[in-house]
């Protein structure tokens, strides 16, 4: 099928809200103050029903746009090796950057006995532990979404193979990669969230097969509710459970995870065409500064809240969301203004404008009146 302006959009919308989805699962708490105790009644439901349902949906989705992309111009048009090159720069790079400076930071505030308990204990970890901290060989890093970033670049790696077997037996494949990945008690340790696996692989399928990423947009309404339904009666045997869930939990918990993105992505046809969905799909490099900024934020805030705030819970949920967005936005906007080279550096080279092209008078007469914009520039605005 064309990849059209719409579709580059929709990628861009989601982006965002999926991102800005993600700070909902990573708001910290401690044990007197888990959802699950259910002290704040229906309050504590919407912190299940966010971050451990719906939003989960988040990290699937996103992978799975990231493995359509990269073979969205067909098996001939890819490049291994360029690949492999660029995604250096605009995946590994920024997450060693970003995990790396935060591993510095916690590294020297520890040694004063500050942010133990908040991040690993550094300065009593093995030298196996400092690297999987440090690079997350084995472990979640110290900056933990940015898992994603590790096991995206893992993808990135074993994408010829997964193109293979797509291309050969995609049902197969795909089948075998969704009973590995909703399996609670299977483990995969090439990656850190075996659904990111199955998601990209899922991606690769669509762009290889050609299937038509508008075939939802019908049922998108039906479709959005069966997902919000579908989170909701999870959430809810999710906060009567918690916090160890079931195996049918869990499994459920998984399947809704992956078909969720489906739902999501359907979603993004009812979005788009709102004034604000238009806005959103615009902002760019903001939603990779979202998600590489707002974990060490968000645990910074709740250092400071436990040394001084009040003992009211719902005031810190509330207070660290909305004021993590308010600074990231500021500071996504002030780097991206006052200091160039180094916000290419953090988000991968994310964000930049395109080069004017410069036509000849006959090139403007001949080109045609209605113009199709590339969807190349909004697919690098991540």
């Amino acid at each position: 099928m064309t990849f059209d302006q719409n579709l580059s959009s929709r990628i861009n919308l989601m982006r965002i809200i999926l991102i800005s989805g993600i700070v909902f699962v990573h708001v910290p708490h401690n044990p007197e103050t888990s959802p699950f105790l259910g002290v704040y009644g229906f309050f504590d439901w919407i912190r299940v029903f966010l971050g451990d349902a719906l939003f989960r949906i988040g990290v699937p989705c996103l992978s799975a746009i990231s493995g359509y992309l990269l073979f969205r111009k067909g098996m001939q048009a890819f490049d291994y090796s360029a690949t492999v090159k660029s995604k250096a720069k605009t995946v590994l790079l920024p997450f060693l950057l970003w995990n790396g400076a935060l591993f510095l930071a916690v590294l020297l505030i520890q040694r004063f006995d500050v942010g133990v308990g908040y991040f690993p204990d550094l300065w009593n970890a093995t030298p196996r532990e400092m690297i999987s901290h440090g690079a997350a060989v084995e472990e979640l890093p110290v900056n933990v979404p940015l898992y994603f970033l590790r096991d995206l670049f893992v993808c990135i790696l074993l994408s010829p193979l997964l193109a293979f077997l797509v291309r050969r037996a995609a049902l197969p494949t795909l089948a075998a990669l969704l009973v590995v990945t909703a399996w609670p008690d299977l483990t995969l340790f090439i990656v850190q969230k075996k659904s990111i696996l199955f998601s990209f692989t899922l991606g690769i399928a669509l762009a290889l097969h050609k299937v038509d990423l508008k075939m939802l947009d019908p049922y998108a309404g039906r479709i959005t509710a069966a997902v919000l339904v579908s989170a909701a009666l999870l959430a809810t045997g999710l906060y009567f459970t918690g916090p160890e869930f079931t195996f049918e939990l869990n499994l459920l918990r998984n399947l809704l995870a992956v078909f969720g993105a489906m739902g999501l992505w359907a979603s993004s046809s009812l979005l788009i065409q709102s004034r604000t969905g238009r806005r959103l799909s615009e902002t760019g490099s903001l939603s990779f500064w979202i998600f590489c900024a707002h974990y060490p934020l968000l645990v910074l805030m709740w250092m400071v809240w436990n040394r001084g705030g009040p003992d009211f819970y719902p005031a810190f949920y509330i207070g660290a969301v909305l004021l993590s967005f308010a600074i990231l936005i500021v500071t996504n906007a002030q780097v991206r203004s006052k200091l160039p080279a180094l916000y290419g550096l953090l988000t991968g080279s994310r964000g930049k404008k395109p080069k004017p092209v410069i036509k000849s008078p006959t090139a403007v007469a001949a080109a045609p009146s209605q113009h199709v914009p590339d969807p190349a520039y909004p697919q690098r605005q991540r």
